[in-house]
Order: C-alpha cells, then structure tokens, then sequence
C-alpha cells in the first residue's frame, strides 16, 4: 500500500466562522485550476489567535501534510497583521489582514484582499467604472481601512469616510492622505448625520446590516442610479439594499466581493488566478435554489 500525498493545507480562521462560505469558494477554486488543496473551518477562541495559527502548522506537520496559508475573519484581523514577518503596502495601510501564507523558510506574509476584492466586483462583475467618481464609505472600522486604499488606486476623484465616532474617520483619512494625494483625490472625513453631497457609489462597511439595525446615513446621499453596497450578503444585506432600491438606487450585496478576495487570496497561494466571475455566477444560482 503506498503512503498517501502530502496535502497542501488551507483554512479560515475566525469566531464565529460556521457560516463561512470559503472552503465551498476554495474548493471550486482548486477544483477549476487543477490544484491539490484542502480548505477548511477553524474557530478560534478570542484571545487566542497566535496559538491557533501554531496549533494548525502544528497538526498539518504531524499528519505529515503542509499547512500553507489561511484566510482571517473577524475579529482577527488586525492580531494577524502583527503575527506577519512581511507585509504587504496594502495591508500595511489597511492595518488589518485577512489573508496569511506561510513560506517554506517558516516565516509569514500577509496581504488584505478585500479592498482589490470590492474593486474588481464593482468594475468587473457590476460594470461600474470607478475612475472620475464620487464615493461614500460608511464606518472607519477594519472592513473600511481594508478596502480605502484600493478605492483610491481604481481612481476614485472623491471620497468621504463617514463614520459615528468621526475621530476614527479622520485617523483613516490622516493614514491614507498621501496615497490620496498621489492620485489627486479628495478624501475627506465625515460624522454619519453630517456627510455633505450626493454620491455615485455608497459602501456599507458598517456592522449595521450584519445586526439589523437602520441604515445609518440619509438617503439624501445617493444620487439617481448610484450604486449602494453592502459588504454583508443574503439575509444580512436584505435591509440595506431594499433602502437603496426604495431610493432609486442600484442595490449590491457583498457576494462578489467574498468571491473576488477569494481569488486574490488564491492566487497569492497557488500563483494561478481562478475563474472568479464563473464561480460567483454559480454560487448565486445555488444560493437563489436554497443549496
């Protein structure tokens, strides 16, 4: 009997994580590209993130497999960022990470997806160019520091950062100012009852959805047709996107968006881009059919 292949060993890390749709993403991912992986579920106890990356490398290597990167989910991602001996700009910026690889010398690099992620769904999947247009992000949490820098590279002219304790805005305006002022962007920061304008494009990054409260802006601020997203999907999103339909305005959930980083996580691991349009499509085909 022959000895079975070591596997390449993948997982997301967070608490709770049960509702987690990546290892169903990862595994259509590597099934599509021809790639050998094993993507699962970790729930990790809080205050315990630095033991349950050890304990995973930990296991894989006494099962004689590879444990070669992981996906972070709340409330972890800014205890993995200091967990990493490389870093990426983006991450760096973001000061939160939600993907880790783990390099053949033992050390670990971290990168943030989801910004790129949001970008690539908003151009790519909804056909909305970025470039030249007005953007309103709600909330100053890690969800929003994620995604402002690569709204700044898809070349946003301006952005407002709303959030309810406008002090936080204003530190992710202050951390971000420079890139802003590369692009020749306006980037400004706002509390949530005092945002001035109307915008082409509004992302949640609130917890709001996710705890079914109101959604914490008016809907002075979306112009005719502008798109609103949720980073929040299914059920969560529900309430955020029937506001800005009631509103006039094109309603998006965060599906793509968890599609998208997906895929940038992916090929940070296996240095082969998926078919993530593909992926996306299918997945809301079984989720509209209750699968």
């Amino acid at each position: 009997m022959t000895e079975a292949a070591a596997m390449d060993l993948y997982c997301v890390m967070g608490n709770p994580v049960e509702h987690s749709r990546s290892p169903r993403i990862h595994a259509r991912f590597a099934e599509l590209c021809a790639q050998q992986i094993d993507y699962g579920r970790r729930l990790i106890p809080l205050g315990a993130f630095a033991e349950g990356i050890a304990a995973f490398r930990r296991e894989a290597a006494e099962r004689g497999d590879s444990a070669r990167g992981c996906n972070i989910t709340v409330p972890f991602k800014f205890e993995a960022a200091a967990l990493a001996q490389h870093t990426s700009e983006r991450a760096l910026l973001a000061q939160a990470v939600n993907t880790l690889r783990f390099e053949a010398d033992g050390s670990i690099h971290a990168d943030n997806t989801d910004g790129i992620g949001l970008v690539n769904d908003i151009v790519r999947n909804a056909g909305v160019p970025l470039a030249g247009k007005e953007l309103l992000l709600i909330g100053a949490g890690g969800a929003a520091a994620g995604v402002l820098g690569p709204l700044l590279d898809a070349g946003a002219s301006r952005i407002v950062v709303a959030n309810r304790t406008v002090d936080k805005a204003v530190a992710v305006v202050r951390r971000h100012a420079a890139l802003a002022l590369g692009h020749g962007a306006v980037l400004e920061a706002w509390a949530l009852d005092e945002v001035p304008g109307s915008f082409d494009v509004v992302v949640n990054a609130t917890a709001s959805s996710l705890e079914g409260d109101a959604v914490p802006v008016s809907a002075k601020v979306l112009r005719p047709g502008a798109l609103a997203v949720d980073m929040m999907y299914g059920p969560a999103a529900a309430g955020f996107m029937a506001w800005a339909e009631a509103h006039g305005a094109v309603p998006r959930d965060g599906l793509g968006m968890l599609v998208e980083q997906a895929a940038e996580s992916f090929e940070i691991w296996r240095g082969v881009r998926p078919p993530s349009a593909q992926v996306l499509g299918e997945l809301r085909a079984s989720l509209a059919a209750g699968q």
